[in-house]
């Protein structure tokens, strides 16, 4: 009988920024750092979640850092579990986000890579991680419902993908009775 190893994920949030038109998002493309694990692709905003920060706080204070703006808008899209995504097999449990207003004006670069405003129609066709071709769709859709995924990686490599919507119609809040 394998013995089961408690579950001590690396905790982090990943935004995307969507232009005021919403018609576009910022993107890096980590192409600043040859050694980074994720060179070459395109990927949202974001990072570990520090010591005592609640998501949404993480949240704003990785694109404040990443891209130099405040975000004023933001919903909580969905979450997703990474088993063996990091560099060394690390699991990763992630909050992602979708920032629909913002103050200030992005730098063309940071310490990572370029930030670039990319149409919506063209993130598929950019360098990515294939795993991010399943849940992006997710995070633009119009469905209100947060997403709760699954993603287990081996190698680099994604292995598969499963999620599930949250259903928010009726329910229970023990303390505050029916909702």
């Amino acid at each position: 009988m394998v013995p089961i190893m408690p579950y001590t994920p690396i905790l982090a949030t990943l935004g995307y920024v969507l232009s005021p038109d919403r018609q576009r998002v910022l993107l890096v493309h980590r192409n600043a750092r040859p050694d980074d694990a994720h060179f070459g692709k395109f990927n949202g905003l974001g990072g570990k979640m520090e010591t005592y920060e609640d998501v949404e706080t993480c949240m704003r204070r990785e694109i404040r850092e990443e891209a130099g703006i405040e975000c004023t808008a933001m919903q909580l899209r969905g979450t997703i579990n990474w088993p063996g995504f990091g560099k060394h097999g690390e699991d990763w449990l992630g909050f992602i986000f979708l920032i629909t207003a913002f103050q200030g004006t992005p730098p063309s670069a940071n310490a990572e890579g370029t930030l670039q405003w990319v149409d919506l129609p063209q993130i598929m066709a950019l360098s990515m991680w294939e795993g991010d071709r399943q849940f992006l769709p997710l995070v633009f859709d119009d469905d209100p419902r947060p997403f709760h995924g699954v993603m287990p990686y081996a190698g680099g490599c994604m292995q598969s993908w499963s999620f599930q919507r949250s259903d928010q119609r009726a329910g229970i809040n023990p303390l505050a009775g029916p909702v």
